[in-house]
């Protein structure tokens, strides 16, 4: 597992937080807090369009990872177009579906004053249309997280990273229209897609163009027998991360999002760093475990202790800290109110870090289905946790939720983990 590689994912993921960090005070500034808000909410969505990819994405790189290992590459032209035209119709079924839902006045559902409904209703269409484009994207991706193609990927992030912050902040210049600072984040979709696309037909038939691969129906089964759990993880996964905002703007406001989400961004954006991790560690670990499984299980050990200490001192720093970096990064006083939320919001990112490691152990191995039944466990648990605790704390109620429910989280895994993996 080759330094290099996490270090091009980590700058991949790095780069375009340090925009935000720019960017963010400005725009807040330049927008209001309503309008910031359901731009937020707009970002969560679209991080959760990955869900209808069924999962496929990684069942790609877990296959592809384990033919490289057996020298079967011959087939990983079938898996990747296989891949491909599953997330493709999934995600225009979905596409269709939201947009009759919004057509029908699903829009109605976010509370705002200062914000025409015109405006949400325009955004949702738009956010509809990002949804083929981010799921077929991950398909390509697994292909390239296969081939260890972390360099390419980390461009293609930093520039959907640019165009992801950058992108609003210029068209806040001209205009407000929260539909219009979206369109952005669709464009920046479609530039990814293109590029990651580029990048895996590049890995599989280097600059040989007329070469492709058919879609197979036993591959389809093969990917669906991994990715069905995965997708369920897929389903499930992003609700847990994302879901906290848009109770807020529910039982709250938009404006509350903003409260929550600014020390929320500080905090858990510090995940990038595990993220770069286990992105790598996922397509090694599966080829080693194929090929040879101690060194497999060793090289996991290394690499957990590492995050593990990294993650505990990054965030209890960040926690001492984070009054005078949130006013430095916002340039005006912070409440309590939000230096309690980042705080209480560490403790989860260091729990979510220990998870995301077994996380992708369990997965290299092919272990999907339990990782997927752990979080059809938690979700209701979460979602009672935040129906019960924002009302009486507010977006505190909804900091404590999302920690303890990555303590459930991480405990699970762990057990998984060793039981599954590491024991035998």
């Amino acid at each position: 597992m080759s330094l290099r590689h996490v270090l091009w994912n980590f700058f991949g993921l790095a780069f375009p937080l340090l925009v935000a960090v720019l960017v963010i005070p400005k725009l807040l500034i330049l927008i209001g807090a309503e309008r910031f808000g359901l731009l937020a909410l707009a970002w969560g969505a679209i991080g959760y369009a990955s869900l209808f990819d069924l999962g496929i994405g990684r069942a790609v790189t877990q296959k592809i990872s384990i033919l490289r290992a057996t020298d079967k590459l011959e087939d990983a032209s079938a898996v990747l177009a296989t891949g491909v035209s599953l997330t493709l119709w999934v995600s225009l079924i979905a596409m269709a579906i939201i947009i009759l839902a919004d057509i029908m006045g699903a829009y109605t559902i976010f509370a705002t004053y200062t914000v025409p409904e015109g405006e949400v209703k325009n955004s949702i269409l738009l956010l509809a249309l990002a949804l083929p484009l981010q799921a077929i994207s991950a398909t390509y991706r697994g292909v390239n997280e296969a081939y260890l193609n972390f360099k390419s990927i980390s461009v293609v992030r930093v520039v959907l990273g640019v165009v992801n912050f950058l992108g609003p902040f210029l068209i806040a210049i001209f205009s407000n229209d929260v539909s219009c600072l979206i369109s952005s984040l669709v464009l920046s979709r479609g530039l990814a897609l293109w590029f990651y696309r580029k990048g895996a037909y590049q890995c599989l038939y280097g600059f040989d163009k007329r070469v492709r691969g058919q879609y197979s129906a036993k591959v389809a089964r093969q990917l669906i027998g991994f990715g069905g759990w995965v997708s369920i993880t897929s389903i499930v996964g992003p609700i847990l991360v994302q879901s906290d905002r848009f109770f807020i703007g529910a039982l709250i406001s938009a404006t509350a999002v903003t409260v929550y989400v600014i020390p929320y961004e500080v905090t858990v954006q510090a995940l990038i760093g595990v993220g770069a991790v286990t992105s790598v560690a996922f397509p090694v670990i599966a080829k080693m475990l194929t090929t040879d499984p101690q060194a497999a299980k060793e090289l996991f050990r290394i690499w957990l202790f590492r995050v593990v200490v990294a993650m505990l001192l990054g965030m209890s720093l960040i926690a001492v800290i984070l009054p005078n970096l949130l006013e430095l990064w916002l340039k005006q006083p912070v409440n309590d109110e939000s230096v309690l939320v980042g705080r209480i919001l560490a403790v989860g990112v260091v729990l979510n870090a220990v998870g995301s490691m077994y996380f992708a152990l369990l997965h290299a191995k092919g272990y999907s289905k339990p990782t997927a039944i752990l979080h059809l466990v938690e979700m209701p648990i979460y979602f009672i946790l935040l129906v019960n605790l924002i009302p009486i704390f507010g977006v505190v109620g909804c900091a404590i939720a999302w920690s303890l429910r990555n303590l459930l989280d991480t405990f699970g895994l762990i057990i998984m983990g060793h039981k599954l993996v590491l024991n035998r």
